[in-house]
């Protein structure tokens, strides 16, 4: 999927990328676009039209900080609950049984 870098005349854009999967802790990741060094040609390519209105209108004068993304997961440690029945419990536990009201 391709990203915008303008969010329109002479304003940046910027993004929030959420990973995410079955099991990991989930991690957010500010994706932020910096002026582009090329913008600057256009005093020498495209003159004051390209400075003034075409790059800031079209998000060129822009650049999204990576052309890709890489994140390692951490599996999350949550903890689960098991309902067994009570024949189903070894006798070596069934002293540390609790019964509730």
């Amino acid at each position: 999927m391709a990203l915008k870098s303008g969010a329109g005349f002479f304003a940046k854009e910027s993004y929030v990328v959420t990973l995410s999967m079955d099991g990991y802790e989930t991690k957010k990741v500010n994706v932020e676009c910096k002026l582009n060094g090329w913008y600057f040609g256009n005093i020498l390519i495209g003159g004051i039209i390209g400075l003034l209105i075409i790059d800031p209108a079209t998000g060129a004068m822009y650049r999204l900080d990576s052309k890709g993304m890489h994140m390692d997961l951490e599996a999350s440690q949550k903890s689960t609950l098991k309902i067994i029945d009570l024949k189903d419990v070894p006798d070596s536990l069934k002293t540390s049984l609790v019964k509730l009201p």
